[in-house]
């Protein structure tokens, strides 16, 4: 018999893997066994902060586990909708820091261009859950203001896109922002802080590779891997383009309560990390946004859990832990 000679399938662009993604937490515990366990696990109200995840993440999941650490990260909890002293909708003082619409200068050299709001994962402990990204985004106006506040103040050597997430933005639309940051002589480094790489590595894509390889501007890229099953096959060599384009790929945790509060975690996640060219570089203390005050670890267990890494794992491969502190010129060591 002979059978008519089929195209391989074509891998699907990251773009349609975005609109799959999961929405509805009902979905999401029966992706994962665990829809008896609705009523105990979701919250009563509405905690005004939706979810997302994508499917390539939720694959990731252990089925029938409701402590699964990635799903921790994702899947909203009766424990958000409790009110806890200390912990606000501005837990690290973004809005006093505002220098023009979607700009945030805090430090010295240095400012935070808020991209968009948009993000392919939203993340439970995330200190901008409740920012107005309506009103703040940079890309309002085609990026005049935030550009002209860069443009006018030398003393900026970098700039930080972050969000949201701004690998949320088409390329073309990077491309366009990337042109007009270039054209600021005295910007010397450009700097990504994204999640996609980690949760949707689709988005590394030729497309992609090819408007940033060609930046004239030393690049960085700091993704956000809080745990080792995060990085699969997939993330890896996504990492590794960001690289070969001519990155500094840096790592971003944030120490979590039942997700990588444990050394032997820590301690995996740096090594799987730096196996794909990825240098651990901050191990964040919580910040203290009204909702994940249930994420929260205490200081001495924090620092007990650095000085076990330091024990076990080559001094590069332990992240420094720190704090952000509203009105503090750095991130503060912990």
């Amino acid at each position: 018999m002979i059978t008519a000679n089929r195209a391989p399938a074509q891998p699907r662009r990251w773009q349609q893997l975005w609109r799959e993604a999961v929405t509805d937490p009902l979905e999401l515990l029966g992706l994962l066994d665990l829809a008896d366990r609705a009523g105990e696990l979701l919250p009563a109200a509405d905690t005004g902060f939706p979810l997302r995840v994508p499917r390539g993440f939720v694959a990731r999941m252990r089925r029938g586990d409701a402590r699964d650490p990635l799903l921790l990260q994702v899947l909203p909890l009766a424990a958000e909708l409790g009110e806890v002293p200390g912990f606000t909708h501005d837990a690290v003082g973004d809005l006093a820091a505002r220098a023009a619409h979607g700009v945030l200068h805090k430090y010295q050299g240095r400012a935070l261009l808020l991209a968009t709001g948009s993000c392919a994962v939203h993340c439970r402990y995330c200190f901008r859950r409740h920012f107005p990204y309506a009103e703040e985004t940079a890309a309002a106006n085609g990026w005049r203001d935030a550009v002209a506040h860069l443009a006018g103040d030398a003393s900026i050597g970098e700039v930080i896109l972050s969000g949201g997430d701004p690998l949320s933005l088409a390329t073309h639309k990077l491309a366009e922002l990337g042109a007009a940051i270039g054209a600021i002589g005295h910007l010397k480094r450009l700097r990504l802080h994204t999640r996609l790489p980690v949760v949707l590595p689709e988005r590394i894509d030729a497309e992609f590779l090819d408007w940033f390889g060609a930046l004239p501007q030393q690049r960085a890229v700091v993704i956000h891997a809080n745990h080792p099953r995060e990085i699969d096959a997939a993330v890896a060599a996504a990492c590794r383009a960001l690289q070969a384009a001519g990155a500094t790929v840096l790592n971003q945790a944030v120490l979590l309560h039942g997700v990588n509060d444990d050394a032997d975690v820590l301690a995996e996640l740096s090594e799987a990390l730096f196996a794909a060219g990825v240098l651990p570089y901050y191990l964040h203390q919580l910040d203290r946004v009204a909702g994940a005050a249930h994420f929260e670890v205490d200081d001495g267990r924090a620092l007990a859990l650095v000085d076990a890494l330091r024990d076990r794992l080559p001094g590069y491969l332990v992240p420094r832990l720190v704090r952000e502190i509203p009105g503090a010129p750095s991130k503060r060591p912990v």
